[in-house]
């Protein structure tokens, strides 16, 4: 089945169709600048020279979908005849709340429930909907699927989503920890169970989804039970702007001694906060970080190896929580390309069980064994895919609703 993957942002849309049955990317693209101007258009067809970019303005989520619709369905470059080859589109959501716990055909009153959802989520949810509501109105009878950044995470027990405030904070309002990089923690973990030659059911695994924007999560049996990220995505380890986890008390200082206001001082939390901030506003991007590390620079030394050890902690206490840990494995951005990184964290968890074989750590590319093999932890670093995760669960969702 082909499936159309959408995922909207407040002023972007990814897109990529997947052929499922066999997990190929038959072309995939991006509209930047949505509503705010200098729109531009990117399309990219697997092993073919076609794929072109442009200029185009996008007044909003409908003219996007549009332009990616004509895209794919052009005479000359397109990869489908028509829309009607297009058996579903699956659709990233980033906040579900608890009423999610699983990718979903979407009807009105999934709709509401979204919408409902957009005050955890106010700079995500509401594009979710317009880029549904987008979609809609070119693909009528296309089956929409919802797959949310958030349901992974609903296995949590209560003793781990729960927060040390009156318990009616969470009946009345919803407050807990939810979870996110959801879709990325499900896909890897079940990658790591295969590269193990293991049923997911038995294993236990900590996968540490590092990029600039970062999240551990504790998955035991293919279920998360723990995870880094909480009722926001601004809880969890350090990241390349967000402060992660700190005491709530920082707040209120904050907003006394600075005489900012409330909304400045999350502002600083989430976009001067993190590497950034604590390298003295150097940059928010690892790699920058890690040059100036090896070569002297204080600011980053500081920055790097807070953040190395934050990350060693979530690590240390995620295996107390699963009593142990049979994979520890590394994916997105700064997860599958710093090699460096994963040395300085696993060099830390020699006393877990951990060893890390240097040679494997810095060469190869892709999934692969990173560990030595007397090992009792096995290490990996394993490409994320969550495109083809939306896609797969997609296809599932329609399998148990008879439609595919």
């Amino acid at each position: 089945m082909k499936v159309l993957v959408i995922n909207c942002g407040s002023s972007s849309l990814k897109y990529r169709l997947i052929e499922t049955d066999n997990k190929s990317v038959i072309c995939k693209g991006l509209c930047e600048r949505i509503g705010i101007g200098g729109g531009h258009f990117k399309y990219e067809i697997t092993g073919s020279d076609k794929g072109y970019e442009k200029d185009i303005e996008f007044p909003d989520h409908n003219v996007a979908v549009d332009a990616l619709i004509k895209a794919i369905t052009d005479p000359d470059t397109g990869v489908v005849a028509d829309v009607s080859e297009i058996g579903a589109v699956g659709h990233r959501i980033v906040h579900g709340g608890d009423k999610f716990t699983e990718a979903t055909l979407i009807t009105p009153d999934v709709m509401d429930i979204i919408e409902e959802c957009s005050d955890l989520a106010p700079l995500h949810n509401p594009a979710n909907i317009q880029g549904i509501r987008s979609c809609l109105k070119v693909m009528p009878d296309t089956a929409m699927v919802g797959v949310f950044d958030t349901a992974f995470h609903q296995t949590l027990p209560e003793k781990a989503y729960l927060y040390g405030i009156p318990y009616e904070c969470y009946e009345k309002y919803g407050i807990r920890k939810y979870g996110f990089h959801g879709m990325s923690h499900e896909y890897v973990s079940k990658e790591t169970a295969a590269i193990m030659g293991k049923d997911i059911k038995d294993v236990k695994s900590i996968i540490c989804h590092l990029g600039n924007g970062a999240s551990i999560t504790a998955v035991d049996g293919g279920k998360s039970v723990d995870t880094s990220m909480g009722y926001t995505p601004l809880d969890g380890i350090i990241m390349g702007t967000r402060c992660g986890s700190l005491d709530p008390e920082i707040v209120h200082a904050l907003v006394e001694k600075t005489g900012k206001s409330l909304d400045d001082v999350m502002h600083i939390l989430n976009f001067e906060s993190g590497v950034y901030g604590l390298s003295g506003y150097m940059s928010s991007d690892m790699r920058d970080i890690r040059d100036a590390y090896r070569e002297g620079n204080e600011a980053a030394i500081r920055a790097y190896d807070t953040y190395i050890y934050v990350i060693v902690k979530y690590i240390g206490s995620y295996m107390a929580v699963l009593g142990g840990a049979d994979a520890i494995t590394f994916t997105a951005g700064i997860g599958e390309n710093s090699s460096s990184l994963r040395k300085h964290v696993c060099d830390r968890l020699k006393g877990l069980g951990v060893e890390i074989d240097d040679e494997a750590n810095e060469n190869g590319k892709g999934a692969r064994l990173i560990s030595r093999e007397d090992s009792k932890v096995k290490v990996y670093t394993i490409p994320t895919d969550e495109e083809m995760s939306i896609a797969l669960s997609t296809v599932e969702v329609l399998k148990k609703q008879g439609k595919a």
